[in-house]
């Protein structure tokens, strides 16, 4: 007997490493084809506007299913929409390293963004669902938070390597064989999981609606860098995204079926979380590719050495991730972990915003990646936790989807905000005669100053209004 047990705790943790293992293959995409981006448009002839859609179109279907990918998981079952993510994410990473056209290159990435979405959805309900206890989730949220924190990082080290010694198209052609182990092993590790039984009718009015939205708003935001905030053409596409969201709420209310019921927002750990994960990631997706343009464009890095400059972050976030962060959790509970851990992301960002031109990895880079590192390694699984603590199994899909859309627009908005803070002070400075490298470091400057100021106001949200009956029920186990 304890044999037999011992021989399901050790298939229970195989299988988190499996799922750990697709979705950083989803996490590792962004960044590692944006570090092969200049190849790209010179082998098949973009140009400014059309490599854009090289990683618009995939932020596109990315962001826009993730609240559908979640329900479907709750509906259908986690296991099979998380396969078929990993096939549907698999055969397009194919199409994407084979691609020889601009318009086959495109059409693949959009696709590729659906798998992503489906995978990143149902991986979160997976994982509650193999570890039941406090203790377990908490060490289990522990290794899928380090995947989460670090792979962005790992992937401009990755691309790097890949675009230098073979070309472009092995940033793609590296997902191959991780997708074709992930699905055989998550077909034999995975129980079959019994789906919620279907409504007598589906929220179809709903789902297209807010996918609608959703797509609309990643658009008005990821083009916003480029033709402004204030432009007509911005503002329009930002306000029929709100009309199509306040479509899709009129919606759920009269609906016998909701796709979202919108009973959820009252859930008080639920509807923080993911204000929470709104400002966080808009701090640190900030922080993230700032600081990787600070690094090449005013320290004079290349793209390895760039990856490398991560490696402390990386390793600091993997030692409190791995092991640390759950001993928190458990000490202390949910609340005090994420205001910390916020807080200590503020301190970081607050050190980057001194960009010297002249600053030395030791004096300029370390010491905020310390931070930063120590700060997401303590409060990111806590916020994770926290969104999922108030929610029954058979909606757990779409809290994942919910909280991950959530990290998801805010990343994408706070990365349009500040890039747009950027280059706006460091245009004025430019028109003021100061020298390229003290506009674009002043510009960075400012910009991680406001991603200090997104991570305070997170922390004060949490201290507020993360539910201390949670935070004291988790501590407790």
């Amino acid at each position: 007997m304890p044999n037999t047990s011992q021989a399901a705790e050790r298939r229970r943790w195989l299988a988190l490493y499996v799922l750990c293992m697709g979705v950083l293959m989803i996490v590792l995409d962004t960044t590692i084809v944006n570090v092969a981006l200049p190849s790209i448009r010179a082998d098949l002839g973009f140009n400014d506007a059309s490599l854009s859609w090289v990683v618009n179109a995939y932020l596109l279907t990315f962001g826009g299913f993730l609240l559908l990918g979640g329900r479907l998981g709750d509906l259908f079952g986690h296991r099979r929409m998380f396969i078929a993510g990993i096939v549907l994410f698999t055969l397009t990473s194919l199409l994407c390293g084979l691609a020889t056209t601009r318009a086959v290159l495109i059409a693949a990435r959009g696709v590729q963004g659906l798998g992503g979405a489906l995978v990143t959805a149902v991986a979160l309900s997976l994982i509650m669902s193999l570890f039941t206890t406090p203790a377990d989730r908490a060490g289990a949220m522990g290794v899928y938070g380090f995947v989460c924190a670090s792979g962005g990082s790992v992937g401009v080290l990755l691309g790097g390597l890949l675009t230098r010694t073979l070309n472009w198209h092995w940033v793609f052609l590296v997902n191959l064989p991780i997708g074709v182990l992930v699905c055989a092993l998550c077909l034999r590790l995975l129980a079959r999981d019994t789906p919620e039984r279907l409504p007598a009718r589906l929220d179809i009015l709903g789902a297209a609606t807010v996918t609608a939205a959703l797509m609309l708003a990643v658009y008005a935001t990821v083009e916003a860098s480029r033709i402004g905030w204030s432009a007509p053409l911005t503002l329009g596409r930002l306000a029929g995204a709100a009309l199509l969201f306040a479509a899709f709420l009129v919606l759920e209310v009269r609906v016998r079926a909701p796709l979202i019921p919108l009973r959820l927002f009252r859930l008080r750990n639920l509807a923080t979380a993911n204000a929470v994960g709104i400002l966080w990631a808009a701090a640190m997706f900030s922080w993230f590719f700032m600081s990787a343009l600070y690094m090449q464009f005013v320290l004079g890095y290349d793209a390895l050495r760039v990856g490398l400059a991560f490696l402390p972050a990386n390793l600091i976030m993997a030692a409190f991730s791995l092991g640390l962060s759950a001993r928190v959790v458990l000490r202390f509970g949910l609340r005090g972990p994420i205001v910390f851990g916020l807080m200590l992301a503020a301190a970081g960002l607050a050190l980057f915003a001194r960009t010297p031109v002249d600053g030395s990895f030791l004096g300029a880079v370390l010491p905020g990646m310390v931070l930063l590192g120590v700060g997401a390694g303590i409060g990111f699984n806590p916020v994770l936790l926290a969104a999922m603590s108030d929610v029954g199994e058979h909606e757990s899909g779409l809290a994942s989807g919910l909280v991950n859309t959530s990290f998801l627009l805010g990343g994408s908005l706070g990365l349009a905000i500040l890039a747009s803070v950027a280059a706006a002070r460091s245009a004025a400075l430019r028109d003021a005669a100061a020298a390229l490298k003290a506009a674009l470091a002043a510009g960075f400057g400012l910009a991680f100053f406001v991603g200090a100021a997104f991570a305070l106001l997170a922390a004060a949200l949490a201290a507020l209004l993360i539910s201390a009956r949670g935070s004291a029920a988790a501590a407790s186990a």
